[in-house]
């Protein structure tokens, strides 16, 4: 049986994180968020970085617009100085997220993006950062605190950054006109692709 301290923490959590991203929610502002779109929406590659746990939820997005047909991939930071850079040409675009935005294995990204003519969108809190001076589009996160009682572990701020990913995919799907049809094809597999691929072609246009 857990301690009751554990049962009021775990609760607790849900709280942080949800009053977190309504916060998010408040502070939005379209214009940014605007401009990340139409770059995403138009880049013939995109790349997506960070470290830790940003690098992970910087995978989840990079699959998340390979399902919608935006050509993408995770660039680890020890390979971006190892040639994998080369993936990115000009006119593409590259997302970094860092929380703090001084992730040192970020920055000769960011110098390369520069030099190849890749348009930067960085994903951080702290505008004033290294990574934020030097995007092209910022995207503000906001934290209120992580979950964990010594408010050290990547929990809150993960959340935030897979909801701003979210928000981007689900409007990319708009801006680009992405139909279920295109995704019944790619993804065939599973109870998503069941469903898809049981459904007419016409049908799916429409919702």
């Amino acid at each position: 049986m857990l301690k009751p301290k554990s049962i009021t923490a775990a609760k607790a959590a849900y709280d942080i994180e949800i009053a977190c991203l309504q916060e998010l929610r408040n502070r939005f502002d379209p214009e940014p968020f605007g401009q990340a779109v139409d770059l995403l929406a138009h880049a013939e590659r995109i790349g997506t970085s960070g470290c830790g746990h940003s690098g992970i939820i910087c995978q989840h997005f990079a699959h998340l617009l390979c399902c919608i047909e935006r050509p993408a991939r995770f660039i680890s930071p020890a390979e971006a100085v190892h040639g994998a850079m080369g993936f990115l040409q000009a006119c593409d675009v590259m997302v970094l997220a860092s929380r703090g935005g001084k992730t040192k294995e970020l920055l000769p990204m960011v110098d390369i993006c520069k030099a190849k003519g890749v348009r930067v969108i960085s994903v951080t809190e702290n505008l004033a950062s290294p990574l934020a001076t030097a995007a092209d589009v910022v995207l503000p996160m906001h934290v209120n605190r992580e979950t964990d009682k010594w408010n050290t572990q990547g929990t809150t701020s993960t959340t935030v950054l897979c909801m701003i990913f979210h928000a981007l995919q689900t409007a990319l799907v708009e801006e680009t006109g992405f139909q279920a049809g295109q995704f019944a094809l790619i993804h065939p597999g599973g109870a998503v692709g069941e469903r898809l691929n049981s459904t007419p072609v016409q049908n799916q246009k429409n919702h």
